[in-house]
């Protein structure tokens, strides 16, 4: 009896002391697979990713790879792989498109682990045509609450549609029961808002500094040519910006289409602002050793600066905070925009 208890005790020791060493050896995968919720390889999201993916491979010594496989895909493959060797970037439709109740998006913060944040695009922006009637988003939004019907191409449950949301809101506030003249066009790609608008289909679309600032370059006499109307970001987030700007658009134009220029009444006492934020998300059952190696190799990374200064050619505002304090700040941001939302409806 005494040696089967000895036997038994000597492996539970062995099988404890293999799992502390698992746990301990535990670490970022040789080959990191760093799925986004975009099919393009040319959006904002994949090129953030690309800058940070860079950065880590070099960082830890991994070939870390990113795969725009979209959000359906990308959240599919973070559920069934917990290993480490799958990890994800998106930014803020990780969470919207669960508030707005779109089909394939489930909570992150109970499904998934919150990693850290790595970057805002301040170049999150509505467009008008170059000739549109309207030379201003205040000039747009007092016809559709004096009753003229205004179309607005978006995205639904992305962060397009969070822009909208905020200019119905803000028509409500001002002219009671008229929000509805600012109607919804529901479609996808940047490239299907841009067509809209070419077409004379839409009045308004959702875009960004980096796919629209080309178009409005254009004399107002083509099809194609473009205005800014509307840039959601926080004042303080676009003053971080190169003062270039990006493409012929200096910081300094861009400005005049942001808060305070531009005013979206939230409520009777603050104006709305958005910042676009890119983040990672893990399987719910990754190790903590693995999510603490990307925490410590990120914060590194920002400590060094180049990181910085690749994000901002590319019109990114650097944005580095650690797992715990991302986690805290997105829910706390989640359950803001959940307040506009439900004041909509």
């Amino acid at each position: 009896m005494k040696q089967m208890l000895y036997a038994a005790g000597t492996a539970l020791c062995g099988l404890i002391a293999a799992t502390t060493a698992a746990n301990a050896e535990a670490k970022v995968a040789d080959n990191l697979r760093i799925v986004i919720g975009s099919k393009s390889t040319g959006g904002d999201t994949y090129q953030n990713s690309a800058i940070i993916a860079e950065a880590l491979s070099q960082k830890l010594g991994i070939n870390a790879k990113v795969d725009a496989v979209g959000a359906s895909a990308a959240f599919g493959l973070l559920k069934r792989i917990s290993d480490g060797s799958v990890v994800m970037i998106f930014h803020d439709q990780s969470y919207l498109g669960h508030l707005y109740g779109q089909k394939g998006y489930d909570n992150p913060f109970s499904d998934f682990k919150i990693g850290p944040t790595v970057a805002i695009n301040p170049g999150d922006a509505f467009v008008a045509p170059k000739k549109s009637p309207y030379n201003s988003l205040e000039e747009l939004m007092e016809a559709a609450g004096k009753g003229t019907r205004v179309r607005v191409a978006i995205q639904p449950g992305g962060v397009s549609e969070i822009g909208y949301t905020a200019m119905k809101n803000a028509v409500k506030l001002k002219y009671p029961g008229q929000e509805g003249n600012l109607a919804a066009v529901n479609t996808g790609s940047q490239a299907d808002k841009n067509q809209l608008l070419f077409d004379g289909q839409a009045d308004l679309i959702h875009g960004s500094v980096q796919a629209n600032e080309q178009y409005t370059r254009l004399p107002a006499d083509d099809q194609k040519a473009m205005k800014f109307m509307w840039l959601p970001a926080r004042e303080k987030t676009l003053e971080q910006a190169n003062p270039e700007g990006l493409g012929q658009t200096s910081r300094e134009e861009l400005l005049k289409f942001a808060s305070p220029a531009v005013v979206v009444p939230k409520d009777e006492k603050s104006n709305f602002n958005f910042d676009k934020e890119f983040f990672f998300l893990y399987n719910k059952d990754m190790d903590p050793a693995i999510v603490a190696q990307i925490d410590q190799a990120l914060t590194e990374i920002f400590a060094e600066g180049k990181v910085q200064e690749t994000q901002k050619k590319s019109f990114f505002i650097p944005n580095f905070k650690p797992s715990a304090e991302a986690e805290s700040y997105l829910k706390d941001k989640a359950a803001q925009i959940e307040d506009i939302i439900a004041a909509i409806k």
